[in-house]
């Protein structure tokens, strides 16, 4: 795996030649037709605001972890972005920053939910919203179990009468800000805040000023049973949406010459917070191991969800996948990119 990201890492850093569309896209085909992208739904590449490739393939999918069997997927077919979401609501907190409508990120944390006063200790009072959106809340938490586990955290997290007393109550075990743990709680407490800020539920902040400036018409934020958006785990959205979203990180959150997040905003996901060797992660971004700034960003979710942008490209890949609780199922896109997309873009 580690040889495959400092590749990708690598070869994004690189210049770019001009792909044929119907070329990449056959070969992507082809390659699934002969049994070696097994499980892969869609590629969608985008460079500059052109299309360098977009194949969509058949596969059993899930809604959120519920089966809907063998689906033809499309241009127009919703797809679980699952951890994907992550990335999205990082995005989120910072246009609410920029409206003034939640908390900066050297803010406490536990100030954000005074109805969990009773939780406060000298070690959670120091948690802040920055060590939040970079996963260093130094809390335990524990995501490597499959998510068909109730003792998955963000499973438990999901199972519990109250969420966010479930992600709060758990015990400090490090130093906030000194040791990274992947944690779907972070995320749910930024939908949380953002939700509080706005007055609104997250799924509708994000419509109106997220999807409907980027003209994305059709998506779905899954909920809970208690009724809220699943902040880390539940949006999902057609590939060519989410590539819009890709292209406006790009563009330093222009889209049609409206600003949509602030460059401020990119600038600061996009700066390291954590060294997790040999990847770096930023504000609820997945960094490049190299690069000031790094080469590539990324959001990485369930089943082999990808979107992955290098800005100084203007390269937006977005990869839709079945894979589904598999722990191999992050070859898959690294085999996208790697085999297909690199080559035929001419990269070095």
């Amino acid at each position: 795996m580690l040889k495959c990201l400092a590749f990708m890492s690598a070869t994004l850093a690189a210049g770019i030649a001009q792909a044929d569309p119907a070329a990449l896209s056959g070969e992507l085909q082809h390659a699934f037709d002969q049994g070696k992208l097994d499980g892969l739904h869609a590629v969608l590449v985008r460079q500059n605001g052109e299309t360098l490739a977009e194949v969509y393939f058949e596969g059993r999918d899930e809604r959120w972890g519920q089966p809907l069997g063998p689906r033809s997927h499309g241009p127009d077919t919703l797809h679980d972005l699952r951890s994907v979401s992550k990335s999205v609501t990082g995005l989120l907190y910072g246009i609410a920053l920029d409206k003034g409508l939640v908390a900066g990120t050297d803010s406490a944390l536990l100030a954000q939910f005074p109805e969990y006063a009773d939780l406060a200790t000298t070690e959670r009072n120091r948690i802040t919203i920055g060590d939040t959106l970079s996963m260093q809340m130094g809390t335990q938490w524990d995501e490597t179990l499959p998510y068909t586990d109730p003792r998955n955290s963000e499973i438990a997290m999901e199972l519990a009468e109250d969420r966010y007393r479930y992600v709060l109550e758990q015990p400090v075990v490090a130093d906030p800000g000194t040791a990274w743990t992947y944690s779907g709680g972070t995320t749910a407490l930024l939908g949380a805040i953002i939700a509080r800020g706005a007055g609104m539920p997250l799924d509708q902040f994000a419509r109106l000023h997220l999807f409907d400036p980027l003209g994305i018409d059709e998506f779905e934020w899954i909920a809970g049973d208690d009724g809220i958006p699943s902040a880390a785990s539940g949006l999902r959205l057609s590939a060519r949406d989410l590539a819009r979203i890709g292209e406006m990180v790009a563009a330093r959150g222009i889209y049609e010459g409206q600003q949509i997040v602030s460059a401020d905003w990119l600038q600061q996901s996009a700066t390291p917070r954590a060294q997790l060797d040999p990847l770096r992660y930023g504000y609820h971004w997945w960094l490049s191991p190299i690069g000031d700034p790094p080469s590539w960003i990324a959001g990485f979710g369930n089943g082999g969800q990808r979107l992955s942008i290098s800005p100084r490209l203007g390269l937006v890949v977005v990869v839709y996948a079945g894979r589904y609780n598999d722990r191999l199922a992050w070859e898959l896109p690294l085999a996208v990119v790697n085999d297909y997309v690199v080559p035929a873009l001419g990269l070095r």
